[in-house]
């Protein structure tokens, strides 16, 4: 989430907050640890992420405990990082529903087809020549590229999934970013897709979704990549150009798929993979060596039957 240049005396201020650092410390933006830029305030509330948090590409940083402030760098001091991070994010970008079916600040371009029942938000920009299906919602701030068809029941921009554990509820963390989707992808019906918490949940060009596919907060798509029925993506995870996922595969959070990858059905991908291989299983593993050990394991009764 980008903002104007603000002080780092005036961002502390808001939040009530003690901060360590010089008064004119500039902030230029707010992001979630795994997709922070230089200018940038994180937050972090717990001692096993403090040293993730301070040597990360942020510049400032929310904490609860005072620590000692890497050079270049800024601290906050508050009691509750994830509650003032929310304080923040909502000050630059509060929350201004929409009240019609078409907000008078969406840019739409030409040649676009809106069926009925279609929700469009705030800010919301979408190129040429798109085709957008009934009872399709896409949020604020969204920006939907060129010849793109989303069919009947899409969402493209719901809240992130990302969650403080209180005692007796669960806080949400406040989702301030968008959704990207460049030109000439298709979305199936149903496909939920979440905004960034502070940045860009991207799709590459020609990449096609199939139906019922969930995509996470801050996943990164890339170009020509294929996703079968009922894949769920955990959010920051990366994927790169022409990998193909076919039905049912779970990807883990903040996995690194690379470029030329193949995804056999109801795989679960805990981790990161290599480029160009084909997997399979649940931990996911290369495909070859996951059927033997099938095959291996079918022959484990005749084997018992043998010893016995």
């Amino acid at each position: 989430m980008r903002i104007k240049p603000t002080s780092l005396k005036e961002i502390a201020e808001l939040i009530q907050s003690k901060f360590i650092g010089s008064d004119n410390h500039i902030i230029t933006g707010f992001n979630e640890i795994h997709r922070v830029e230089n200018g940038d305030v994180v937050f972090v509330d717990h001692p096993k992420y403090y040293d993730v948090a301070l040597n990360s590409d942020a510049t400032t940083i929310i904490i609860n405990k005072e620590v000692e402030c890497p050079k270049g760098k800024a601290l906050i001091i508050h009691d509750e990082p994830f509650t003032a991070f929310n304080t923040l994010t909502l000050h630059f970008q509060p929350k201004n529903y929409s009240s019609t079916n078409i907000s008078a600040s969406a840019k739409i371009g030409t040649n676009v087809t809106i069926m009925p029942g279609v929700f469009i938000g705030n800010n919301v920009v979408i190129g040429n020549n798109c085709t957008i299906h009934p009872n399709v919602i896409i949020y604020d701030h969204c920006i939907i590229g060129n010849n793109v068809l989303i069919h009947a029941g899409a969402v493209v921009g719901s809240d992130a999934f990302y969650f403080k554990n209180r005692t007796d509820h669960f806080e949400p963390l406040n989702s301030c970013g968008n959704v990207v989707i460049h030109d000439h992808v298709v979305i199936g019906a149903n496909c939920t897709i979440d905004r960034g918490v502070t940045q860009n949940t991207i799709i590459g060009k020609h990449t096609v979704l199939d139906n019922l596919i969930h995509v996470g907060h801050d996943v990164h798509i890339g170009e020509m990549c294929l996703f079968a029925a009922q894949v769920g993506i955990a959010g920051c995870t990366t994927i790169g150009n022409n990998v193909k996922v076919w039905g049912q595969v779970g990807i883990t959070s903040n996995a690194n798929i690379p470029d030329n990858v193949t995804v056999f059905a109801q795989s679960g991908v805990t981790g990161n993979l290599e480029e160009g291989k084909t997997y399979f299983g649940s931990p996911a593993g290369e495909a070859k060596e996951k059927m033997k050990e099938i095959f291996a394991l079918k022959q484990l009764p005749n084997l018992i039957k043998k010893l016995y």
